[in-house]
């Protein structure tokens, strides 16, 4: 992409862009793979995402549908070719038609980040909770521990009904061929689990131990014109008793027999402890971290611009919706939920600005430390973006989308934090009220992020005038 740059006044940059036909391609491609998704439409062999949703949803033109979101796929892009950093993500304005397998030429008036200074560098004097572990993670553990291994024994004989638990012996045919994954002499079934139709279950309820019957029931065996079909099953069935559901005792010699890598219950225990503890440990660092960084905020004195206030204000609505929208929420229960409209816009206003100076502040702290980037900077960012993510791909991921911008931001700012958290002059309080391990959830846009969540862009400073990039 070919990218000149040219600074006007008040901070803004205006960049004269133009993508190569392959990159307009490339996100008509990956904007009709985003729209498809999140339509429910799934990739199949030999078929184009265009065909697909032709077929499934009638669309004859999917380039048209998309051309929004394309454009917006090339913005990172165009952004990341000059290093620069918005202070909210700019818009970009057409300067040709955007076509399939043509160059598309636009423009974007970016305001780049402001960069603040803070009335003192000196360590942040904080007073915080002192550390204490939850042991009821390892209760509940070994609660589970024990449901998931339950054994059935004989218990006392009697006509079986819904619930029931019992032993069988089984033999299943499909016309003149033996069912052999139906087929067993002594097998633990519980009628009403599902785990049989239905027709099964209603022929078993009545049976008794060492009561043998032959019945036949319907079962989704088969496939036609991609349609499950029924079929009908000739079965014999003995019940061999009826059975119990006994939860087992964790103690020494359930481990020795069922887990022999440790050597008693205590090492089992002692082995969960060790777990939990890093994963609280974890989190009480994050909760000295952002109680250290909240106290860096009071030394912040500049004015932000009411456009960068407004669009962050906007992300984190946009954000919200769309968590809302997942858990099955609307808008207007959440606002009820949370003191109605004015409310709820004096938490935003808060959340807000504490959002935007908590980003200022850990930049400056940044800035004026000369840090630099490393490699395990970065990959430490991904990991708090997505810790169930691999670091190193998702590094790849954004860099190659053009969003290596807003990564280098969150690395620097999770740096900067880490920076402030261990050389934060720290008072541990001597009696917490409760066990502390994490910083407290708030169901509202209010709630303060950790400093390792990712923002919107990074500070740079703005590249010289009349600067061009091309591939």
């Amino acid at each position: 992409m070919k990218v000149t740059e040219k600074k006007l006044a008040d901070g803004v940059i205006k960049l004269d862009c133009e993508a190569t036909a392959i990159e307009v391609n490339n996100a008509l491609k990956e904007a009709g793979e985003a729209f498809a998704l999140s339509m429910g439409v799934r990739p199949q062999p030999g078929k184009t995402i265009e065909q697909l949703c032709q077929e499934q949803m009638g669309i004859a033109d999917l380039d048209k549908i998309v051309e929004t979101s394309a454009i917006e796929v090339l913005v990172p892009r165009a952004l990341d070719r000059r290093n620069l950093v918005p202070a909210f993500p700019p818009k970009a304005t057409p300067a040709t038609k955007f076509e399939r397998g043509k160059k598309f030429s636009f423009t974007l008036s970016v305001t780049v980040k402001p960069t603040y200074e803070l009335s003192s560098y000196d360590p942040v004097e904080v007073t915080v909770q002192p550390f204490v572990f939850d042991e009821s993670p390892i209760e509940k553990q070994m609660e589970e521990l024990a449901a998931n291994s339950v054994v059935y024994e004989v218990s006392d004989p009697h006509p079986l009904t819904a619930g029931d638990a019992c032993s069988i012996a089984m033999k299943c045919m499909d016309g003149d061929e033996e069912i052999k994954a139906l087929t067993c002499t002594d097998r633990t079934y519980i009628l009403g689990r599902g785990f049989m139709p239905e027709g099964f279950d209603a022929e078993m309820v009545g049976m008794e131990p060492g009561q043998t019957k032959e019945f036949t029931f319907d079962a989704p065996l088969g496939m036609e014109d991609g349609e499950v079909t029924m079929k009908p099953i000739q079965c014999t069935v003995t019940v061999n008793n009826v059975q119990k559901e006994v939860t087992p005792i964790i103690d020494d010699a359930w481990v020795e027999a069922n887990m022999p890598m440790f050597a008693s219950v205590q090492a089992l225990r002692d082995d969960m402890r060790r777990v939990f503890e890093a994963q609280q440990r974890e989190a009480y660092e994050g909760y000295v971290q952002q109680i250290a960084v909240g106290k860096l905020t009071s030394r912040f004195s500049g004015r932000i611009a009411d456009e960068i206030y407004e669009a962050t204000r906007d992300h984190l609505v946009q954000n919200l919706r769309m968590e809302l929208q997942q858990a099955g929420m609307t808008w207007e229960q959440f606002i009820e939920a949370n003191g109605g409209e004015q409310q709820f816009g004096m938490m935003l206003m808060m959340q807000t600005r504490e959002v935007l100076v908590q980003g200022f502040c850990l930049d400056a702290v940044f800035r004026h430390e000369r840090m630099t980037l490393t490699d395990k900077d970065l990959e430490d960012a991904c990991y708090g973006m997505n810790p169930q993510a691999n670091p190193k791909m998702m590094r790849q991921q954004l860099e190659d989308s053009g969003r290596g911008f807003a990564l280098r931001e969150t690395a620097e700012r999770l740096k900067a934090a880490r920076f402030v958290a261990a050389n934060a002059k720290i008072t541990v309080a001597e009696a917490p009220a409760a066990p502390v391990a994490a910083p407290a959830a708030v169901e509202t846009p209010a709630a303060e992020p950790a400093p390792e969540a990712a923002a919107e862009a990074a500070v740079e400073e703005p590249a010289a005038d009349a600067k061009t990039d091309e591939n």
